[in-house]
């Protein structure tokens, strides 16, 4: 498989991650039926792509790549429809989550 194919996988896994995390919340402790399932089915899109993807792209690169896309939109879902903010530590923390994946990304090598 193409390194590119590998790469619209990775968006693919990204794309149903954030997806199946704001149903998780949805979902209120899987109680609500739709969102549960929706949660559920957009879990196993997720790591069906996020599989198919590291078959092109260094396990490395395409975790961190997808962990840290995810965790981010999942603090703006936050902030943006539950108006949760975070604190300082936060915000400094996913700062360097964005950061350490740069570098991996960007200055890191895989044979």
């Amino acid at each position: 498989m193409k390194p590119i194919i590998g790469y619209l996988f990775l968006a693919i896994a990204i794309s149903c991650g954030i997806a199946a995390n704001s149903f998780a919340k949805i979902s209120d402790g899987f109680s609500k039926l739709t969102p549960s399932i929706a949660c559920i089915l957009l879990m196993c899109v997720t790591m069906f792509s996020l599989a198919k993807g590291m078959s092109a792209i260094p396990v490395g690169f395409a975790y961190a790549t997808y962990s840290a896309i995810t965790v981010t939109a999942i603090l703006l879902f936050g902030i943006i429809k539950y108006n949760q903010i975070p604190n300082i530590w936060g915000v400094i923390g996913i700062i360097l989550i964005v950061a350490g994946v740069l570098i991996v990304n960007l200055l890191g090598k895989a044979n």
